[in-house]
């Protein structure tokens, strides 16, 4: 019988290493990007068009390569960064593996540039699918410039599973803020079709946070710092008031590489124990600096997850030091009744002298002396009336007629026994609905009970009024006494660019919007103006993976959001009335059965059923 397996093709083999390593345009921006740091580049360019799709272009002043190093870079595990196994325990490179260039090479057009700074003449070498097209001399400035243009060219069903040009915009910017936080000593600058989006010069660790996530960041961080043997931390967390709905600004970094880690974002969340809002997520951009030896990087093609030698002890750490920040800057209360704030010693004067107190004397003080000693002080003395109070009823008639000694008097302490209405006027309330446990309304119905669960009934109320308000009557707004001024990231920026139009058509009036924040004189009778904030955090975090395309689906979209933000959450108590008009709004609506989720807002329970149970 002959033989079946085969040794694969280089190309078909880094097609579909491929897969793993490049998902989308922003893994490519990705692994360009970390080798631009690699070659210790100090300004990097990254040019984009049409999200990545058409052209992704690293352009850097790093170390460059030699002709023979240019073209073998292209090869499947080739690389500069380790020599053997023992090296993945020390590294201190973004990459090591020798898999992100060949694979790039394989799914697209790729034109190298390359010049190191001895070298007279650089090498341009253009790569198709795999396949080596041209190598030639030529005149270059130091560094390198990749150039990937047409992505998954010769793999159309993995270019139709991309997603929309704004959703694969909005990775590669979270991609290339990851790097660029992790390095702010690198000058970076991001185009995007021509635009400058990014223009981030060298800077400290604090103005790079703040270039980035606009100005009003500033004033939100509370910086964390702690240095032991098993790990040193700094970096920033902030306040308990700034605190979002999603999970939206949130870094760990070890040893400059970005990474995802569930374990450790819980010693965050465990540090604002007690001072957030339930469901409110905290920012924070935190350094971790560990051995090498005492990490594994490589668990993951993407290397943003790894693994620790000691997690717990890491944990411990993490979460003391934060909640050690939070406590120093007077952000964390302190539970201390015996305590006087106004004897706390400012934390800036930790480091202080102290002085030696002045003392003021007067010399000509004489407690002998013929003047009144008691000179310089003024007795408190009742002031004489300056008129007797009789005189406040001069002018008034003192007839027989005004003051008569038979007129009948009512006091107000006087008991009033009389009613408005007779007894048998006055019809009993009858309770026609019940909560229960603060999250079920029953309601009795002529077959049996209704239970209505609130929060899902609301939702679809509030969905089928915003839908309307938008669709079919013109949107009423109420006017703000003063005008709310709300901060955010530019890239949240541009989301309400784009919905701008559709959160007009709900109620919403927009004064002024700038690059960072928006200025909003008129929010829908339905919101309030504490909720405004909350409700478009709400709608961001729900836009992460694209707007819809048609103007319908948008609208649904922010109706669905809003509906969610207000609705009546499980937990809260409502009175008789409420439950009423809940139970009456919900059987009102076109489609009472379900949430605007698709979940059931109610269930039937017939006295059948229960006879059935009793019988049991």
């Amino acid at each position: 019988m002959s033989s079946i397996i085969q040794l694969l093709p280089d190309h078909v083999a880094n097609q579909i290493a491929a897969g793993e390593v490049v998902q989308r345009p922003a893994s490519v921006v990705k692994e360009l990007l970390e080798n631009a740091v690699d070659a210790r580049a100090t300004d990097i360019k990254l040019i984009i068009k049409d999200a990545g799709k058409a052209l992704v272009q690293v352009i850097d002043n790093g170390l460059g390569m030699n002709v023979t190093d240019a073209r073998l870079c292209f090869e499947r595990h080739a690389t500069s960064k380790i020599r053997q196994a023992e090296d993945l325990f020390s590294l201190h490179t973004k990459g090591f593996r020798g898999e992100a260039l060949a694979s790039i090479a394989a799914i697209a057009h790729v034109e190298m540039k390359t010049k190191q700074d001895q070298q007279e003449l650089g090498t341009q070498i253009v790569v198709e699918g795999s396949k080596f097209m041209s190598q030639e001399v030529a005149v270059l400035p130091k560094g390198t410039s990749f150039a990937v243009k047409n992505l998954f060219f010769n793999i159309p069903a993995r270019r139709n599973f991309l997603k929309s040009d704004t959703v694969e915009y909005r990775h590669i910017i979270d991609e290339f803020q990851r790097v660029a936080l992790a390095h702010p000593n690198i000058y970076f600058t991001f185009y995007h079709n021509g635009s400058e989006m990014f223009n981030l010069p060298s800077a400290s660790l604090r103005q790079r946070i703040v270039t980035i996530f606009s100005g009003k960041t500033n004033e939100k961080l509370v910086p964390v710092q702690e240095e032991t043997e098993i790990v040193t931390i700094q970096g920033f967390v902030s306040k308990p008031e700034f605190a979002k709905k999603n999970r939206g600004e949130q870094f760990f970094f070890v040893n400059d590489r970005f990474i995802k880690s569930g374990y450790l974002h819980h010693a965050v969340m465990a540090a604002y124990d007690g001072i957030l809002k339930d469901g409110a997520q905290p920012s924070y951009f935190l350094y971790l600096t560990v051995p090498p030896n005492t990490i594994d990087i490589n668990i993951h093609p993407t290397k943003t997850e790894i693994k620790f030698d000691d997690e717990h002890a890491l944990y411990a750490i993490l979460r003391a030091s934060i909640k050690h920040s939070l406590g120093q800057f007077n952000v964390s209360p302190v539970l201390d009744f015996d305590r006087d704030a106004n004897l706390d010693t400012p934390y800036s004067y930790k480091d202080a002298k102290g002085e030696t107190p002045t003392i003021q004397v007067d010399s000509t003080f004489n407690p002998f002396s013929d003047d009144k000693v008691n000179k310089h002080y003024s007795s408190y003395k009742k002031p004489e009336s300056t008129a007797n109070w009789e005189s406040l009823y001069v002018g008034l008639k003192q007839d027989s007629d005004v003051f008569t000694s038979n007129t009948d008097f009512s006091f107000e302490t006087d008991e009033v026994t009389g009613s408005l209405f007779n007894d048998e006027e006055v019809e009993q309330a009858v309770h026609n609905s019940y909560q229960i446990h603060k999250k079920y309304i029953v309601s009795p119905i002529k077959s049996g009970m209704v239970i209505v669960d609130q929060q899902r009934a609301h939702q679809r109320v509030l969905y089928e009024q915003f839908l309307t308000n938008m669709t079919v009557h013109q949107a009423s707004s109420q006017q703000l006494l003063f005008p709310l001024d709300l901060f955010f990231s530019s890239t949240e920026m541009d989301l309400i660019e784009e919905l701008k139009l559709s959160l007009v058509n709900t109620g919403f009036v927009f004064e002024e919007t700038n690059s960072d924040h928006v200025v909003i004189s008129g929010i829908p009778v339905n919101v309030t103006e504490s909720e405004v904030s909350m409700v478009l955090e709400q709608l961001l975090s729900d836009l992460q993976d694209g707007i819809p395309e048609s103007s319908f689906s948008q609208n649904d979209t922010i109706a669905k959001s809003m509906a969610k933000s207000l609705a009546v959450k499980t937990g809260t108590t409502l009175t008789i009335k409420e439950q009423e008009n809940l139970v009456n709004g919900l059987f009102a609506c076109k489609d009472p059965n379900v949430s605007p989720f698709q979940k059931p807002t109610f269930i039937t329970m017939r006295v059948e059923d229960l006879d059935k149970k009793f019988a049991l």
